[in-house]
């Protein structure tokens, strides 16, 4: 196994090189031959949390392991340009849910950007474009009038309708690095400019189109963090809900009410804050989340229930640990993390604040 690029990685109160090279071999360790990355050993893979594991992996200079976990998702792609929402560990054809969520095929564009930028290698990207345009065509046929998009297509076939926050702000997110990928490849996409454009302006002006799922953080931050919301707008939503979310010393909730703080949403809050130029408060939540990280592994605990000073679920993560890993590399300068999550190169499709 080799040693991780981990110079980059080091943040105080969070890592320490070698800290940081304990994480990243505990992704490593879980990764299978085949390049899977399933959330632990004995859990099951979606496809959303195996590619940011795998741009994690990126993020610490594990190409080729993280060129791997894109080559499982082309082999296991279905003919339709999806995936599946969750598969078995141990056997790739053993398939656990049969939905397919839209925000998870689309990540796919976001991780394939990444490994692209950290690596210069346009043999991959012309190998993996026709994987990332089926996943986008799919995504898009799940677009209502609105602009927002369908968070499922059912197993049996039936498009869902309704839509989510958070999965149609990661959309955004991706529909943007699909279009940088298609402008590389000198292959320009209207339609997605078209959808992206439509998607944000629901996004930005019409909550009433999504799901009302207000209790959670990642409704919260997430049209931040997709890039929906920039400038004095980001700022104002995460000052909206800081003290609703936020637990200091402990990280971010999940779901409101409950005590419970999750190192997941802790690290994509603290990305968030990055991106508006916020990294002070980015780096005091990955600061506050440590009580998470298991020494033995170098991995995360998914959550802990601070009104039972329990740990909760009793998982390490290895999507816990990738966003860990990708926040602390925006935070240290990290050039393709700070693009692809920036966001100030990536393509903004049409513009409809013209528009009702």
């Amino acid at each position: 196994m080799t040693t991780p690029r981990t110079e980059h990685l080091v943040l105080p109160g969070v890592l320490t090189a070698e800290e940081a090279a304990a994480t990243v071999r505990g992704i490593l360790a879980v990764q299978r031959a085949d390049g899977a990355i399933p959330w632990f050993r004995g859990h099951h893979l979606d496809p959303w949390d195996h590619t940011e594991a795998a741009m994690a992996l990126d993020a610490a200079g594990e190409h080729d392991a993280a060129e791997r976990a894109y080559e499982w998702l082309r082999r296991h792609q279905n003919e339709d340009g999806a995936w599946y929402a969750a598969y078995a560990d141990g056997d790739a054809d053993d398939v656990t849910d049969r939905g397919c969520e839209t925000n998870f095929v689309a990540y796919v564009a976001v991780g394939v950007w990444h490994h692209y930028l950290a690596t210069g290698d346009d043999t991959f990207l012309d190998r993996m474009w026709p994987m990332v345009h089926a996943a986008v065509e799919f995504v898009l046929l799940l677009q209502q009038p609105g602009g927002q998009i369908g968070w499922k297509r059912e197993a049996d076939g039936t498009a869902t309708e309704d839509a989510l926050l958070t999965g149609s702000s990661s959309i955004h997110h991706a529909l943007r690095c699909a279009l940088a990928i298609a402008e590389q490849r000198e292959e320009p996409q209207p339609d997605w400019e078209l959808a992206l454009g439509a998607l944000r302006h629901a996004i930005r002006r019409h909550p009433e189109r999504f799901l009302d799922k207000d209790r959670y953080s990642m409704d919260w931050y997430y049209p931040v963090l997709g890039g929906a919301l920039t400038g004095a707008e980001a700022k104002s939503r995460i000052e909206e809900g800081w003290d609703r979310f936020v637990v200091p010393g402990l990280g971010v909730r999940c779901v409101v009410p409950n005590p419970w703080v999750t190192g997941g949403e802790s690290a994509e809050l603290a990305l968030a804050l990055w991106a508006t130029g916020e990294s002070d408060r980015a780096l005091e939540i990955l600061q506050s989340i440590q009580h998470l990280r298991d020494p033995r592994t170098g991995l995360y605990w998914t959550g802990y229930v601070y009104d039972d000073r329990a740990v909760w679920p009793e998982e390490l993560t290895t999507w816990t640990a990738g966003s860990v890993l990708l926040a602390v590399a925006a935070l240290g300068g990290d050039e393709p993390t700070c693009a692809v999550f920036g966001g100030e190169r990536l393509p903004t499709g049409l513009a409809f604040d013209c528009c009702s």
